[in-house]
């Protein structure tokens, strides 16, 4: 296929505005499957998407079209996630495009990821086409939604065009306006062959698979080339590419998006962004490649079993292969044995990397308490990274402590403005800025991430009765007065519940959790005091009560005193069995302890 000829577009948008239903009729209109192959949301492959109705993997899709001209183009379309946690996923498929789609759904006008995705089109020097989706739905307004794309965006869309994903209307037009508007790859065809490693996954029977997108060149079967980055050196054994279906050639050409498999074994050679290069060529000029993703929460992970940490180690190896935002180090604790301290991009994010470790490698896994990274200064001078509140320095060496904030936009009919802004001032958050596009409002303020990372978004959605939408950016570091709140089972310090939060709700969330472990620890034959504690204060208590053996049952009438005696020697084996005395917390308990 001729270069100019060719068209890489991604479809960005915000969360269920129809990018998924757009493809499925785009695949449809063009042949790449038939009829009787169809499904919905046939790019969302994993289980897990299927059942949420999300996107969480951005899909590739070769589709070949004639267009009314008579020429032959070639289409790789890029079905990308709209939710804020996955944007690594977006900004990683962009880079391979010259093109994007920004959708809009025309009976909900422009939303906060429609610009955050529309911004990293720009970021990456797109053209960008602005289309209109679900004009089927009676409450649909292409006019206003029009005006609102010029108003928000920036971009002319005067001419954008109306089509419905669900019954295939402009779907014909669209593709016209692709081939026509959005430009071909421009690479040299000549030159030794330079490839971007967009996405890599790990299959059972093939090995590693590799996306690329063919920069200079060419790549073929049996051709021998390099991994810039890690040096390594393999050979094709398969290449070729997605309709979606798996579809063997031999050879991809300069400006094509495709699949290379090389037999590689090792997940380590295989780094997203990274160049691929001919192995003969002495001198390759790396491709600009992708910024590293930035973790924003951690947590740690801790098999249920312990002999399950090898298969938890390795299954993490893969999913990392697969997710290029997912990081994780090795941890021990005193508590759970061995496990996983993992960086995340958002709680979505570590919800859904935990659910496919249980689905996909059947491992059966305990998360500590989601935390983010705070900087630590010395009174030294030294700053240190803080992920896990159990490395906490002691309090007496720390001069200050600085946690993440973040620039939050919340776009929402004006009416929920006023319950909004009182959970945003309830998160310590600092208002910038108002305004109106039409009946929405759109707030922007400071927030800090640790106040956002936990229930903020469902909040944000029942009190807006789901019409908000929400997305930030992390903007940079403050000084703020954060404790490390302790927990104590029997004045013992539980270090996996321990937690990094601002002094004022410290009390709030350690009363919480206490509460919570009265309910959850079984009673023994003493009293378990359960203490939450900054330092050497207590800051909330509860006691489990002791179970209570009747000792005076054998005694019938006599006197009061021999009752009594036989009450207070069972006190004193009380007091000496709570000082010998082990709490045995299960493993039920940590786990509903968590969720708090």
């Amino acid at each position: 296929m001729k270069q100019e000829n060719i068209r890489n577009f991604s479809i960005v948008a915000h969360i269920d505005h129809g990018k998924s239903t757009l493809s499925d009729r785009l695949i449809e209109y063009t042949g790449g499957l038939e009829s009787r192959e169809m499904k919905a949301q046939v790019l969302d492959s994993m289980d897990i998407e299927r059942e949420r109705g999300i996107t969480i993997k951005a899909q590739t899709v070769r589709l070949n079209y004639r267009a009314k001209n008579g020429e032959m183009y070639q289409l790789n379309l890029m079905d990308t996630p709209g939710h804020v946690d996955f944007s690594y996923e977006v900004s990683r498929s962009l880079a391979a495009c010259e093109g994007a789609l920004v959708l809009v759904d025309a009976t909900q006008g422009v939303q906060a990821q429609t610009l955050a995705n529309a911004y990293l089109a720009l970021d990456n020097d797109l053209e960008m086409l602005p289309v209109l989706n679900k004009i089927d739905l009676p409450s649909s307004d292409v006019d206003a939604v029009r005006a609102q794309i010029s108003d928000v965006i920036g971009l002319d869309a005067n001419d954008a065009l109306a089509v419905s994903g669900k019954t295939g209307a402009g779907v014909p037009e669209l593709l016209e306006e692709i081939v026509h508007k959005l430009p071909s790859p421009h690479g040299d065809e000549n030159a030794p062959s330079r490839a971007l490693l967009v996405d890599s996954w790990y299959d059972s029977y093939l090995g590693v698979v590799v996306l690329v997108r063919v920069v200079d060149g060419t790549l073929r079967r049996g051709q021998k080339i390099r991994f810039v980055a890690t040096g390594a050196e393999y050979t094709i054994e398969k290449i070729g590419y997605f309709t979606p279906k798996m579809v063997n050639v031999d050879i991809l050409n300069t400006g094509e998006i495709g699949f290379i498999i090389t037999g590689m074994k090792t997940i380590h050679d295989c780094k997203v962004g990274d160049t691929i290069a001919d192995a003969r060529a002495t001198h390759v000029d790396a491709l600009p490649g992708f910024k590293p993703s930035v973790p924003v929460v951690f947590s740690s992970f801790f098999p249920v079993v312990a002999d399950d940490y090898p298969a938890l180690k390795e299954s993490a190896e893969k999913l990392a292969l697969n997710d290029a935002s997912f990081v994780f180090t090795t941890e021990k604790s005193s508590a759970l044995g061995f496990g996983l301290r993992c960086g995340f991009l958002g709680l979505l994010h570590m919800e859904i990397i935990s659910e496919r470790l249980a689905r996909e490698f059947n491992l059966n896994l305990i998360n500590t308490v989601p935390s983010v990274l705070y900087k630590i200064h010395l009174r030294n001078g030294d700053v240190v990274d803080l992920e896990n509140p159990a490395d906490m320095p002691d309090i007496t060496k720390i001069e200050s402590i600085e946690e993440p904030w973040v620039r939050a936009t919340i776009m929402m009919p004006d009416k929920y403005m006023g319950g909004i802004m009182q959970l945003c001032s309830e998160r310590r958050g600092v208002q910038e800025n108002i305004s109106y596009v039409g009946n929405r409002a759109v707030l922007v303020y400071k927030l800090p991430l640790a106040e956002i990372v936990f229930d903020f978004y469902d909040r944000v959605k029942s009190i807006s009765s789901g019409y908000a939408s929400f997305d930030y950016v992390v903007q940079g570091y403050q000084p703020s007065d954060l404790v490390k709140v302790s927990i104590l089972v029997n004045e013992e310090n539980v270090e996996p519940l321990s937690f990094m939060c601002h002094r004022s709700s410290a009390e709030k969330r350690g009363r919480a959790i206490v509460e919570k472990l009265k309910d959850l620890i079984p009673r023994h034959q003493f009293k378990i005091p359960l203490q939450a504690a900054i330092g050497g204060k207590i800051i909330a208590r509860e006691t489990i009560a002791a179970y209570r053996k009747d000792v005076t049952a054998k005694c019938y009438g006599g006197d009061i005193t021999r009752k009594r005696k036989l009450l207070e020697k069972q006190k004193e084996g009380k007091k000496r069995m709570r000082t010998f005395g082990n709490v045995e917390i299960p493993q039920s308990a940590f786990i509903n302890a968590l969720k708090v």
